[in-house]
């Protein structure tokens, strides 16, 4: 029975600053509270898994391979902050992509669960012990569907106002990464969801 628990991160607009489709390190910047929050919650035994949907490879903005480089920087980036991040999950299909090989409805891409089951699988995951950490409702139905509690980080208040069904509705809605990693931490000393 799989007995570890994670974290799933959504990647742009939840930890780095959200630069539509883009694939260059050297634009890519932590946000606020992320690497404290982070910390804070790698001390209560949680890994660490980023799982993004990349349509930039299927409609052509980029190539599948410059990702490597986006999950060096960001590793390198939390690293130095203290962080260890355990997986890197990316999708990078899109039914309406221009790339053929890349163009196609699939499993991984949010809100499907696939990249939060394969870490799961891969990892000995335990979902109901897990969170999905994401700022816009594909995130929180991925978590949903895959068994996890969510948390839906939506400052701006835009996302929490278009829940369509049960699979978008979060267990929570914060303001900032610091206060989901507040929420999650006040979760788990508590038992509570």
């Amino acid at each position: 029975m799989p007995s570890k628990k994670a974290i799933f991160l959504d990647k742009d607009g939840t930890l780095i600053r959200d630069v539509p489709y883009n694939a260059d390190p050297a634009k890519i910047e932590l946000l606020a509270g992320v690497a404290d929050g982070l910390r804070q919650l790698g001390t209560l035994g949680y890994s660490f898994f980023v799982v993004t949907n990349q349509a930039g490879v299927a409609k052509g903005y980029f190539r599948e391979e410059a990702l490597l480089g986006v999950e060096k920087k960001l590793q390198q980036l939390l690293s130095s902050s203290g962080v260890v991040l355990s997986g890197f999950y990316y999708c990078p299909h899109h039914p309406e992509g221009t790339v053929k090989s890349y163009t196609r409805i699939c499993r991984c891409r949010k809100p499907m669960p696939g990249m939060l089951l394969q870490a799961a699988a891969t990892y000995g995951i335990s979902l109901s012990d897990s969170w999905m950490v994401g700022d816009i409702l594909d995130d929180v139905e991925a978590g949903n569907r895959a068994g996890c509690k969510t948390v839906l980080i939506d400052g701006l208040r835009r996302e929490r106002k278009n829940v369509l069904n049960e699979h978008q509705r979060p267990s929570y809605i914060a303001d900032s990464f610091t206060q989901a990693a507040n929420l999650i931490i006040k979760s788990t000393s508590h038992g509570k969801v």
